[in-house]
């Protein structure tokens, strides 16, 4: 398949113009090899190195970094980019080896390590001593990577665990999920159709169950299915699995569980933690804490309520969550 290629000048020139017309707030830019490994990182480089230091742009950047290129290349592209990344790919090295042979974990997991250690650095630099500042800067908004979703028989459970080893691993900022998009003439070790696109959502609601809400990869998906529900959200499936742990009294609650609690968001829990302090909380208090009552008080107590012993052990109550079935029209 033909490639087009943008000159250092023309992706300066173009984001700079697009910059002045407030048509962009900052630059995403990726790069396929070119030549080697080093040469592609230097022409990144170079786009960031014109734009902050000739055209003083002050807008986001973020780099796709090149596995296996130099050290120095790595480092440089810290200087001027906020945020760094290299994709993952598939969450299992076997479907990488098989879908993409042409690359390899091993040196992507070590530009991660790379990565991690300079961020280190620039986090170690940046505290308070005598002498000040002691490090250069090196992408405050840290590195990400992505992962595509489909495109090998990887099931979310498998992929969740893959986000929370990365996360740990490498002192990761985000794991993007993208839904793998078949195209025509692809290899036939591909699948010939694209995932729902609300796995793809429900992968990111449960990424953010991780890093917000106190979640394990391992507890997010049922054991047994491997799968994250279509229907229903990842916290919603996960209390209609642990009913035993409701209903919880939000006047004495934990902030932990109460981050469990469906409909609560983090910042919806803040509000009851400050407010409990001062009142009790009744039903007509949620929609002003914002939080979605239909959703919410099967699995709480309140003030003024306390929910039949029968709703939570009822076979019905999953059923009221998921979506109504709807009729489909002709489409004109």
């Amino acid at each position: 398949m033909p490639r087009a290629r943008f000159t250092v000048d023309e992706v300066v020139k173009l984001t700079i113009e697009f910059y002045r017309r407030n048509y962009i707030e900052g630059l995403f830019l990726s790069s396929g090899i070119i030549r080697s490994a080093d040469y592609t990182m230097e022409q990144v480089v170079s786009v960031a190195r014109r734009l902050r230091e000739q055209h003083h742009f002050r807008g986001y950047i973020h780099l796709k970094t090149i596995p296996e290129a130099d050290d120095a290349l790595v480092a440089e592209a810290g200087k001027y980019a906020d945020r760094l990344s290299i994709n993952i790919e598939v969450p299992e090295e076997t479907s990488l080896a098989k879908l993409a042979p042409e690359k390899d974990v091993r040196a992507i997991r070590r530009t991660m390590g790379r990565l991690r250690l300079r961020l280190d650095e620039a986090d170690e630099g940046r505290k308070v001593t005598p002498k000040g500042n002691t490090a250069p800067r090196f992408a405050p908004a840290g590195q990400s990577t992505q992962m595509i979703v489909g495109a090998d028989a990887a099931n979310d459970q498998t992929i969740l665990a893959t986000s929370a080893n990365l996360y740990g691993s490498y002192k990761l900022k985000r794991v993007y999920y993208s839904a793998f998009s078949p195209i025509p003439d692809a290899s036939r070790a591909l699948p010939l159709l694209a995932p729902p696109l609300v796995r793809e959502h429900r992968l990111y609601q449960a990424d953010w169950l991780m890093r917000f809400y106190g979640f394990d990869a391992g507890e997010i998906v049922d054991q047994a299915e491997g799968m994250l529900s279509l229907e229903i959200d990842p916290k919603l499936a996960w209390a209609l699995r642990h009913r035993d742990r409701f209903p919880l009294d939000i006047a004495t609650a934990s902030r932990e569980d109460l981050l469990r609690v469906p409909g609560f968001g983090t910042k919806a829990v803040d509000r009851i933690i400050a407010t409990r302090r001062v009142t009790s909380i009744r039903t007509a208090d949620l929609a002003r804490l914002h939080i979605p009552r239909q959703k919410a008080l099967p699995f709480i107590i309140l003030s003024d309520h306390r929910p039949p012993p029968h709703q939570l052990n009822s076979a019905t109550l999953t059923e009221r969550f998921k979506p109504k079935a709807a009729q489909l029209g002709f489409g004109f």
